[in-house]
């Protein structure tokens, strides 16, 4: 069971289809998602290494590395160098052409319009080190690769930073691989139209010219789907089981034999990149915790909640990369408030983005908002790699719409009846020998983060608890264990001085129990005259997240009604907006 597995809605929502349930198994996305066709079997690859500029010594030992990972996974290997492979008829029974360091101009022009022909039909493209270095009168072969060869320093040492450690490519890598290799300079940096899969440190070797310096990558060209990398130079490379590993899993990625997310990525910032500063940065929330080795969270106990106390987010993508090694369980939580050490409340609150396995079922919950929508069946079974192998999430939220992709391919889409247009996000850890991974969580927002404007700014009250240290201040200064407490009395009232006049747009509240069941949230300019933004009439504590409009320098929330015998007690008080 999951955490999460008996969510109450509030009111305003229609009741919620139990996961897995008929209702939810029968759940439909927008006609605008179509659940793409499962891919064909990896049955047959083609690799071509003819040269018409320099040879590399390290050929026969890549076609043999070839024909061994086809003998151990199933697949029949074809090597040619004969040109007149690159037919229609040919072509179409490959899902996969592995160019070899290849160099040079290797194809005429009818064989360049099989070749393109192939692709836009879905066909596969393998490119091995100096298949950067070939074709360079052919614009749509230099887009296909993804960029040409420059130049190359020695053959030395260096580091490979692996960017993306999802992709069946190279999650089995580490963060940082060192090896020897000849290390290509290219005449133009991928990145904007192409998946970086792993790029070099170029302070780690002499003679490095790109600064960031992609060295492997995939991306969706023109109907098919094309991987490369610039390693394998040397003949030793094709004994090396880390990358003959990378190699099966680029020729997999290309056939679209296992799912990948080669879409571009640029603009997102790490939450955690898999070094321990950036996870101490995190909050556990409930039992359990998790532990981190190479990059890799790895759930202990539970059950519980990692989140992400800095800031709550608003109008994001969200991407976070995860494997569960068999029949196991977890979620990614978006839109909740502080939790204050309850996991439940991220439950109650926000939504699950969930991750199960359920037993081989033929519609497990992975994909589902938890509880209130199943996402497209056949379009997830299409995307979904198996458990033990490594899964990427995209969850996009701007106001109530929540879209999520897996391995690239949408799978969801939800409008919620919930407010968390701004909120944390968070990992789940579901309980012992429910077991999950997490690595590479990273977030792109729209605009500006969102920032608290009240926070750590000066505050009046109009009376604070008896003989407590619950003061005013208390509200403001980001720690979720600390509280405003007023006199047992109506009315009361809190302001927040912002420091200067800001168009507002939103008030957060996070009550305790000790609650206001009817209050006003006011906004002024000069601390004189107020305007009255909303007005609750029938508050029942918990996180109040109003939308206002308008501008102020200050902030009034004004109770005239207490919801107990005791005076009214307040958390958070946030306050978000831009500067005039």
């Amino acid at each position: 069971m999951s955490l999460v597995a008996v969510p109450q809605a509030p009111p305003a929502e229609a009741a919620p289809a139990s996961a897995g349930g008929p209702a939810a198994a029968n759940a439909k996305l927008p006609a605008a998602a179509p659940a793409p066709a499962p891919a064909a079997p990896l049955t047959k690859v083609l690799v071509f290494s003819k040269t018409a500029g320099f040879r590399h010594s390290s050929i026969p030992a890549g076609i043999a590395a070839v024909q061994r990972l086809g003998t151990a996974n199933g697949f029949t290997v074809t090597a040619t160098e004969d040109a007149g492979a690159f037919t229609a008829a040919n072509l179409a029974q490959y899902q996969a052409v592995v160019w070899l360091s290849t160099t040079g101009d290797v194809l005429n022009s009818a064989q360049q319009s099989a070749f393109e022909s192939y692709v836009a039909n879905g066909g596969g493209y393998v490119g091995v080190h100096a298949a950067a270095d070939t074709e360079y009168d052919w614009p749509w072969y230099g887009g296909l690769v993804g960029a040409y060869f420059a130049s190359h320093p020695a053959t030395q040492q260096a580091t490979v930073k692996v960017e993306d450690r999802a992709s069946v490519s190279t999650s089995h890598l580490p963060q940082r691989w060192t090896r020897t290799d000849e290390w290509y300079n290219y005449r133009a940096n991928p990145r904007s139209a192409v998946k970086v899969l792993a790029g070099l440190d170029e302070t780690s070797y002499s003679g490095g010219t790109m600064g960031d310096h992609p060295i492997t990558w995939c991306q969706d060209y023109r109907g098919g789907r094309s991987w490369y990398t610039g390693l394998g130079h040397t003949d030793e490379s094709y004994a090396d089981p880390a990358f003959t590993t990378m190699l099966l899993g680029g020729i997999q990625t290309a056939a679209r034999a296992k799912a990948a997310d080669c879409r571009p990525e640029t603009g997102y910032t790490p939450l955690f990149d898999g070094s321990q500063a950036s996870l101490d940065k995190w909050r556990q929330a409930g039992a359990g915790s998790f532990s981190l080795a190479d990059g890799t969270l790895s759930s202990v106990g539970g059950m519980g909640l990692l989140w992400y106390p800095v800031t709550p987010f608003a109008n994001y993508s969200l991407k976070a990369d995860w494997m569960m090694p068999g029949d196991d369980n977890g979620g990614v939580f978006i839109g909740f408030p502080d939790p204050q050490g309850d996991p439940w409340k991220p439950v109650d609150l926000g939504h699950e983005i969930q991750i199960d396995a359920s037993d081989g079922d033929p519609t497990p919950t992975t994909g589902s908002v938890y509880s209130f929508q199943a996402p497209d069946t056949a379009a997830r079974a299409a995307a979904l790699n198996p458990p033990g192998t490594w899964n990427s999430y995209e969850i996009a939220v701007h106001g109530r719409h929540v879209e999520i992709w897996l391995n690239g391919v949408k799978i969801n889409d939800y409008t919620s009846n919930r407010d968390i247009a701004l909120g944390h996000i968070g990992l789940q850890n579901d309980g012992a020998g429910l077991d999950i991974n997490y690595r590479n969580v990273r977030i792109k927002q729209d605009g500006a983060p969102a920032t608290d404007l009240a926070r750590g700014k000066p505050v009046t009250v109009t009376s604070v608890e008896p003989g407590s240290t619950h003061v005013g201040a208390n509200a403001v200064d980001g720690d979720s264990a600390t509280r405003w407490g007023s006199a047992y009395a109506d009315p009361q009232s809190i302001t927040v001085d912002l420091g200067g006049v800001h168009t507002l747009q939103r008030v957060r509240l996070n009550w305790e129990t000790a609650h206001a069941s009817a209050y006003t949230v006011q906004t002024s300019t000069d601390n004189v005259t107020w305007r009255t933004v909303s007005t609750v009439t029938a508050g029942d504590g918990g996180l109040d997240d109003i939308a206002v409009s308008g501008t102020g320098r200050y902030v009034r929330v004004h109770g005239t009604t207490r919801a107990t015998q005791y005076g009214y007690s307040l958390w958070d008080l946030a306050v978000y907006g831009t500067t005039q």
